[in-house]
């Protein structure tokens, strides 16, 4: 389903994002990244950055405390 899991759960923003940004950056075009967090603002944070950064937000889905943020690598 995923290529890579970053886990940021604990960490509050900007981190989940910037560290999201150097994950990302070392990935294929295509890949899937699956982000754990448990901060709140990462549902709006990281949309937000992926449009800006050209990457597919693909989904969340709550793990427990934890939420999956599905992320696709652009181009």
């Amino acid at each position: 389903m995923w290529d890579e899991v970053l886990d940021c759960e604990g960490l509050l923003c900007p981190l989940p994002v910037l560290k999201a940004r150097k994950r990302l950056m070392a990935m294929q075009a295509g890949q899937v990244l699956c982000l754990r967090a448990t901060d709140a603002m990462a549902h709006i944070d990281l949309p937000h950055f992926c449009l800006e950064a050209g990457h597919r937000y693909l989904a969340a889905h709550e793990d427990g405390s934890v939420t999956l943020h599905l992320i696709r690598v652009g181009s």
